[in-house]
């Protein structure tokens, strides 16, 4: 189980002081007008995008959206064919050589951990590779992998990969942390428990930056950046985003089972009939809806009318960028 951080024995042994790095002025990273192309597809289109340090980030999109794209150029693993990137004051790879940067990235293939290696063994090679590697009983505490430390690498789970993984991500003692679909293949406890570290060393100050396609793990971030073709579509705060479109939810009980009736009604877009006369209506203009609920004969009590979830505002936000229109939040 992972286990939240902060906790009283994390400080390093007696006498031992922790590493400490010079604070630094200027923004995380920032993107200026970036563009980076496979041959003739252009994954990563004019981005410009800045994030402060201490932020919380969720990046979201489509798949092919350049998501990945623009984490590997942060990284230094690909470069700016156009447009510039300044990644903790200096260019990507300088900032993974000064081992500020810490990375969590998804895998093609295998688990991307040394094969036949224990996972014991992996941390310490991993932690030598930095000056102010962060202590290992408290690596080992953070991703939960104290039953694993003996385990050869091949002959881990999915998800028990991805803890390890997230364990050599923070070795370093990063300031910048990317993760990209961190939760994969881990199962409804440990993802929770994961997100209850990453609460944590967000609160501790730590940047951290992760791309994810679950909609509800988007609701841990500071900032929810939209990116579509390439392009930011929408910026904002997650409440801020989901306000910014017009969809609106209406949850209602009735005895009408009759889906077609629902479809019919002004407004909706979606109809979702749940156990016990539960309805729920997606709606593009919730007053018109209503009044044609009314209208339309069909009994109903205990109407609620809300916002979007993220993941309509989302999926919104992505049609009207396809339509060539803007969900840019000020």
């Amino acid at each position: 189980m992972l286990q939240p951080v902060g906790r009283s024995d994390d400080p390093a042994p007696p006498g031992v002081r922790p590493p400490t790095r010079p604070p630094a002025a200027g923004p995380a990273f920032r993107f200026d007008r970036a563009v980076h192309r496979y041959g003739a597809t252009v994954a990563v289109d004019r981005l410009s995008l800045q994030v402060e340090r201490g932020e919380k980030v969720a990046l979201l999109g489509p798949n092919g959206a350049g998501k990945s794209t623009s984490i590997a150029m942060l990284l230094g693993l690909l470069d700016a064919n156009e447009g510039s990137i300044e990644v903790m004051g200096t260019t990507p790879r300088r900032a993974m050589a000064q081992g500020v940067v810490g990375a969590m990235l998804q895998q093609a293939t295998g688990n991307g951990l040394p094969h036949g290696e224990r996972v014991g063994t992996v941390l310490e090679m991993v932690r030598r590779l930095y000056r102010h590697p962060a202590p290992v009983e408290q690596l080992v505490r953070r991703a939960g992998i104290e039953a694993l430390l003996g385990r050869q690498t091949q002959r881990l789970s999915g998800g028990q990969a991805q803890r390890v993984r997230f364990a050599v991500a923070i070795a370093g003692n990063p300031e910048l942390l990317f993760l990209d679909e961190p939760t994969a293949a881990m199962d409804i406890d440990a993802r929770r428990a994961f997100w209850e570290v990453i609460d944590e060393l967000g609160r501790q100050g730590l940047t951290i930056v992760f791309a994810t396609h679950h909609m509800e793990e988007a609701e841990h971030a500071d900032r929810v950046v939209v990116i579509n073709h390439g392009r930011v579509v929408a910026d904002g705060p997650g409440a801020t985003l989901k306000a910014a479109v017009a969809i609106r939810r209406l949850r209602f009980a009735t005895t009408c089972t009759d889906q077609a009736r629902f479809d019919r009604l002004d407004g909706v877009t979606d109809v979702e009939l749940r156990g016990g006369g539960g309805v729920i209506l997606n709606s593009l203009d919730a007053d018109a809806t209503v009044c044609d609920l009314v209208r339309s004969g069909i009994g109903f009590r205990d109407l609620e009318v809300t916002g979007a979830r993220l993941e309509e505002a989302f999926l919104a936000l992505i049609r009207q960028a396809d339509a060539g229109t803007t969900g840019e939040v000020p």
